[in-house]
């Protein structure tokens, strides 16, 4: 008999209409003869309860979350993997039957591509990462697993990050300190990695750029953006322009897709084709 059915995931996010996502995993599901279908779903923040229902009223097999629903999600999960509850924050939810289940493959992601596209190694290094929400608190929990020897959160609101830097410190082994964003930020000489985890460049605001003071980014430097979309900001290219070395926010976006996809279809992701599908679609 003929199968009619496509197992649906997908994105909720707000905005969401320049998230990439459906790209490359459109592309992994077809590589891999999947009828799958991969959704992208604005959802204003007073309506994420009922969309979160919504997963399992249409059995959908599960769902990404980006901004600003990463925290807020929470709430209404039936579990939340163990990491991710250090984190405070999902960004991919799986099913099993009715029950939901909330995962975070952000900072798994990041910390593939620092390593394998970046050539980094965290550990030992002196790390700085500006903004404290869902994506920080993910990154810097997976750098300091990794060993980094100390990471500096820099963020406009104190109590977020006083807060993230109050979990580095008491669950991990890492020396976290909080710096707060009130003016252009200097970046100490010895800053190894610094990495932009807000949403300053995303679209439609394109043009944005976080405030620093940009002279203090030196070539020894590894300037991160997580923004995939454009890959290219005027963030990184102000990096680049000053010598530093870059890593945009694609080998995330594509590393911690694979997860997903495979915590989703308990298949191998296929990687390198959903490289080429975003490098396509946005290069």
């Amino acid at each position: 008999m003929t199968n009619y059915k496509k197992e649906l995931v997908g994105v909720f996010g707000h905005p969401v209409a320049e998230n990439p996502t459906v790209v490359m995993l459109e592309a992994a599901f077809g590589a891999l003869g999947l009828d799958w279908q991969y959704l992208t779903i604005d959802v204003l923040p007073d309506d994420l309860p009922d969309a979160i229902r919504g997963i399992r009223a249409l059995q959908m097999q599960g769902i990404n979350l980006t901004i600003p629903h990463k925290v807020a999600v929470l709430a209404h999960l039936d579990e939340v993997a163990a990491d991710a509850a250090l984190m405070g924050a999902v960004n991919t939810v799986r099913r099993e039957g009715r029950r939901l289940i909330g995962e975070n493959t952000d900072g798994k992601g990041f910390l593939r591509a620092l390593r394998d596209d970046g050539k980094v190694d965290p550990k030992g290094k002196q790390i700085v990462v500006l903004g404290a929400g869902g994506a920080a608190r993910a990154m810097t929990v997976e750098l300091a697993l990794a060993g980094a020897a100390e990471i500096t959160v820099v963020n406009r609101s104190s109590s977020r990050g006083e807060d993230l830097v109050a979990l580095l410190n008491t669950k991990t082994e890492t020396s976290a300190q909080f710096v707060s964003w009130n003016g252009p930020y200097t970046l100490p000489a010895e800053t190894d990695v610094l990495v932009n985890a807000t949403s300053i460049g995303l679209y439609p605001d394109v043009d944005a750029r976080p405030d620093l003071v940009y002279e203090t980014i030196l070539p020894t430097m590894t300037i991160c953006d997580v923004i995939p979309n454009p890959p290219e900001t005027p963030f990184l290219r102000e990096a680049e322009a000053r010598g530093a070395k870059t890593l945009n926010g694609l080998g995330m976006l594509v590393y911690q897709g694979a997860i997903g996809f495979t915590m989703w279809t308990g298949k191998e992701a296929p990687v390198e084709v959903m490289f080429e599908a975003l490098k396509k679609a946005l290069l």
